[in-house]
């Protein structure tokens, strides 16, 4: 019996009713259902739920994302170690990541049952702090690393480094490193471009800098990116896909580079990516 794993978002509303929807679905054409157990918790259906460690044992078809684009980010660190393919499915805005809206979700569990579907893989980042010649904290990002300022707090300097070489101080509100994923994201509001996700690149981009020359950065992927923080305040920041936050001294260093981790999105037959940028254009 083939297994999918559901990674529902237990505050969207009707997350409870399409879980149980879903499930009688996949009882229906032999499919077992699973979930983490603390989701199958918030979600009331304990008897799906299992233990992370079991889940990675598992021979897994795919797995669901019940959310939109913030739930399949906060999922994704967790999901790339299964080395499992995601379909996203969007019970909120219009969506970069997600694929498929509630209305075609059956057609689409049954085209994935029936390996009628193509990969579309993201790579992430992963930025480590260091104080001291020490490592502070490590994450794997999907969309972007941000080191900015506090709200109240004045301009800070940022001494940004590629590899062994000094690129610039940029005095600035703070500075964004991004992968392509997540170059339609905080990077394109600083004023980043787009890039298409095929790209094997990332892409640093100033936010606010104090001078009119400061543009962004394209670098190949495979670069070590340093950004060394020059602040008295104490208040500075490191954000991780705006979801996980790490305080910054003076003196701190945050190191980004490459990932060995990927996660693969399942697209529908024909996806393209500027089809979404259009939708979303259409949208704003």
């Amino acid at each position: 019996m083939p297994n999918m794993l559901v990674w529902p978002n237990p505050e969207k509303d009707q997350v409870r009713g399409l879980v149980l929807r879903m499930r009688q679905w996949m009882d229906q054409h032999d499919v077992q259902l699973v979930m983490p157990d603390e989701l199958a918790d918030a979600v009331g259906m304990p008897e799906s739920g299992k233990y992370w460690e079991e889940i990675s044992q598992m021979d897994l078809t795919a797995t669901v994302v019940l959310g939109g684009d913030g739930t399949l980010l906060r999922a994704a660190k967790q999901l790339a170690s299964l080395n499992t393919p995601i379909l996203g499915v969007n019970l909120g805005h219009l969506g970069f990541l997600t694929e498929v809206e509630v209305p075609e979700l059956y057609a689409s569990l049954d085209a994935v049952l029936h390996g009628q579907f193509a990969l579309d893989e993201r790579r992430l980042l992963t930025a480590r702090v260091i104080r001291d010649q020490q490592i502070l904290a490590e994450f794997e990002a999907m969309n972007d690393v941000v080191v900015a300022k506090g709200p109240f707090a004045r301009l800070i300097n940022l001494e940004t480094f590629v590899d062994a070489a000094y690129v610039t101080t940029y005095p600035a509100d703070g500075i964004i490193i991004a992968t392509p994923t997540g170059s339609t994201a905080y990077s394109l509001s600083a004023g980043g471009p787009i890039l298409t996700p095929d790209l094997d690149v990332t892409v640093v981009t100033p936010i606010c800098p104090h001078s009119f020359f400061d543009r962004s950065i394209v670098l190949s992927r495979e670069q070590e990116v340093r950004i060394r923080i020059r602040s008295i305040h104490r208040d500075t920041l490191v954000t991780i896909d705006g979801q996980e936050v790490h305080p910054l001294e003076d003196g701190d260093e945050v190191v980004v580079v490459a990932s060995p981790l990927s996660i693969s999105l399942i697209r529908r037959p024909g996806w393209s990516f500027f089809h979404v940028l259009r939708g979303w254009r259409k949208g704003h």
